[in-house]
């Protein structure tokens, strides 16, 4: 799992090993390898850049560059999944990294264009620092897909997808508070990586979700400083239980599972970070909140394939409105599913404000 909105991701920001077929240097630093800058495309059809065999060599490349850990069975690999199922339909070639370190993003993505991608697309809005090389001449025939946050300034040469963490973070707070409210419980937890803008909020939108329907709902937040690392968000998830949290919410990447089998393993519900996962049995999950990039990215792909694919573009993605951001409970019990989809289509109606609730709640 726009980000990633400043919650982003996506989440944005995550939602978070390395796949092969990709070398990449980074010996020499952005300032040594940056060429000069080119004209923008025109952007009136398509990316006007005659898509999807941008460089006309004959195929069709997507190169994806990932903060994360592509293997994560969540949010990151969403993103790669669907760009190899995609891929595999129409006989293109994926050239995929994973774990990308956002200083080394702007020279990865010049090393994708010298491949003869004819697409560069970031799983996440932290590899922002990769957007220069969409101007400059290296990467003159290629289009260009990146999460949207609040931080990123839309360009004539990439295409921004994006959608509303507040939403999505609310509605799964409004849903971990029906099952809190059945339960008779008070008292949440969010184990998270990085304590940054997106993290941070992200934890206030989840409890005012909670809080719209338990008043005086407390929720336990932890950034162990890493999306991946297991033993952290294990240690994280059992200090929340001991204090008395009976929902815990893996907000991670690589990481995930793991603290979701200590959550099942201690009775305490739990939800995922991007991606439909009612059906898996180990660990269990209750509540999927569901914002995959993945999904996303596939509409993308399609458009790119039909010439469609407008850089200098946003695509906002809205909760209630879209098949994607939405939010699941894998087992309703009584009306609370009906509750839920009632509380999002108000979002989608804007008879609910988010950022106002969140304000107001959070």
């Amino acid at each position: 799992m726009t980000a990633r909105t400043s919650l982003r991701r996506r989440r944005a920001a995550l939602g978070l090993a390395l796949a092969g077929g990709l070398a990449l240097s980074g010996c020499a630093s952005n300032a040594a390898t940056a060429p000069k800058a080119t004209t923008p495309a025109n952007s009136s059809k398509g990316s006007g850049l005659n898509e999807p065999d941008v460089n006309g060599d004959g195929k069709v490349v997507i190169g994806v560059l990932s903060p994360g850990d592509i293997n994560d069975h969540g949010f990151y690999e969403s993103f790669v999944d669907s760009a190899d199922a995609f891929a595999k339909e129409k006989g293109w070639k994926v050239i995929k990294r994973g774990s990308v370190p956002a200083g080394d993003a702007l020279t990865a993505a010049r090393a994708l264009c010298q491949q003869h991608v004819d697409m560069v697309a970031l799983a996440a809005g932290e590899l922002k620092a990769a957007i220069p090389a969409s101007e400059e001449p290296v990467c003159a025939k290629t289009a260009w897909y990146v999460p949207s946050s609040a931080n990123i300034d839309q360009t004539p040469r990439i295409l921004l997808s994006s959608d509303n963490p507040n939403q999505s973070l609310l509605a799964a707070g409004y849903a971990a508070g029906l099952k809190m409210k059945a339960a008779g419980y008070t008292k949440a937890g969010f184990v998270t990586g990085v304590k940054a803008d997106f993290s941070v909020l992200g934890a206030k939108a989840f409890l005012a979700g909670i809080r719209e329907v338990v008043p005086k709902a407390t929720l336990v937040s932890t950034y162990t400083g890493d999306f991946n690392d297991s033993a952290k968000a294990k240690e994280a998830t059992q200090a929340q239980i001991s204090q008395g949290a009976k929902v815990i919410y893996p907000y991670l990447g690589g990481a995930t599972d793991a603290a979701a089998q200590l959550a099942n393993a201690n009775g305490a519900l739990t939800l995922t970070p991007g991606t439909d996962r009612c059906a898996s049995t180990s660990p269990k999950f209750d509540i999927s909140v569901i914002f995959s990039p993945g999904d996303y990215f596939r509409a993308a792909l399609e458009n790119f394939a039909k010439d469609d694919l407008k850089m200098g573009t946003k695509r906002v993605w809205q909760l209630g409105v879209d098949p994607y951001p939405t939010v699941k409970i894998c087992n309703g019990q009584g009306d609370e599913d009906q509750q839920l989809a009632q509380f999002m289509k108000k979002i989608g109606t804007k008879a609910i404000d988010p950022e106002a609730e969140v304000k107001r709640l959070g």
